[in-house]
């Protein structure tokens, strides 16, 4: 069995994990790390998570030194104080925040507004995208988890970025994401208690997860001008993105790339021609769902739509689907699971 620790296990994310983990053969989660619930017990946060006899430790705790793989579901710029240690006792780390994405700590430093605490571990750690990374992902002690909207963005582009089959100079991103991205203290409070018939662009230009995006593209491509606006929806969970392409080649040249590239994904489906993806179709899964439209009247250019839940394949699952790959498991183990809710 695979020993298990979870450091901010309160939130949204690290809750995720644990119902996702629950049906998980090969694991078993020892420890659970919160500073401000230490002491109390798991099912007094979530009780449904009935699974579980386990309490709330510090982050610190020596406890995570017993375990094998250690994931982090805490806000950013914490786990880079926790992991070294770790890694010292022979941990292995999946790391669900921001803070081993960028591999330059100095753009790091401008994104993120704060010093990075261990830029040596920077280069080191394997950006955890299965889909671009997975034998890298097998030998990794450090996988730096990607983050929802870079991994509904970049999985909807790459084929067509890999393979120059677009402009990649003029590429416009919408994402729209459930409340639940912003985290569960976020959520909670009253501005988004109220968040109720109402849509919102949020940090146009801004967003930090822009710079993780043309970091991943422009390792296939010489340049990339990437427009991203993220939207704010008054659903719980999902992510859909529509990205508008100018195209240089034929559809079905495109197509049929799309096709072939995605083929041995388990967890990424080409859509047949006409259909639109919906969250509700990704909804609790770790699938990411892809449709290409095609404009007769205009042929150069393309909407590509990318559909996840963010809290899936945009965070646990694919952790999750990034611990398979570490460990020599079924790439599914665990993923494959009925409907459920926390």
């Amino acid at each position: 069995m695979i020993r298990i620790g979870i450091v901010g296990a309160t939130g949204y994310t690290g809750a995720e994990l644990l119902r996702l983990l629950t049906f998980h053969e090969e694991v078993e989660v020892v420890a659970i790390t919160s500073n401000s619930k230490k002491g109390e017990a798991l099912t007094d946060i979530f009780p449904t998570l009935t699974d579980y006899s386990l309490n709330f430790v510090p982050h610190d705790s020596e406890s995570l030194y017993t375990c094998d793989l250690v994931f982090f579901a805490t806000p950013n710029a914490v786990a880079m104080n926790y992991v070294p240690i770790l890694l010292e006792q022979g941990c292995r780390i999946i790391d669900l925040s921001a803070d081993f994405r960028l591999r330059n700590s100095n753009t790091w430093q401008q994104w993120y507004k704060r010093k990075h605490s261990c830029p040596n571990l920077l280069d080191k750690a394997v950006y955890g995208l299965p889909e671009i990374n997975r034998e890298s992902i097998s030998k990794a002690s450090l996988i730096a988890n990607p983050g929802c909207y870079p991994t509904s963005v970049i999985l909807g582009l790459l084929p067509a970025v890999k393979y120059g089959l677009i402009e990649t100079n003029s590429i416009i991103a919408n994402a729209v994401s459930g409340k639940s991205g912003a985290g569960r203290k976020a959520v909670l409070s009253e501005a988004y208690s109220n968040f109720t018939e109402s849509f919102k662009a949020y940090s146009p230009f801004s967003h930090r997860h822009l710079p993780e995006i043309e970091q991943v593209l422009e390792d296939y491509a010489k340049e990339i001008n990437l427009v991203f606006t993220p939207h704010l929806a008054p659903m719980h969970r999902g992510i859909h993105t529509t990205l508008y392409v100018n195209t240089t080649t034929s559809f079905k040249k495109i197509k049929d790339h799309y096709i072939n590239f995605y083929s041995n994904e388990k967890f990424v489906d080409v859509l047949k021609d006409g259909f639109c993806p919906e969250t509700s179709t990704v909804k609790m899964t770790n699938m990411c769902n892809i449709a290409l439209h095609f404009n007769n009247d205009n042929p150069k250019r393309l909407i590509i739509l990318s559909v996840i839940d963010n809290l899936v394949k945009g965070a646990a699952g694919q952790a999750i689907q990034n611990m398979n790959i570490m460990f020599g498991l079924e790439e599914e183990a665990g993923l494959l699971l009925p409907d459920s809710n926390i």
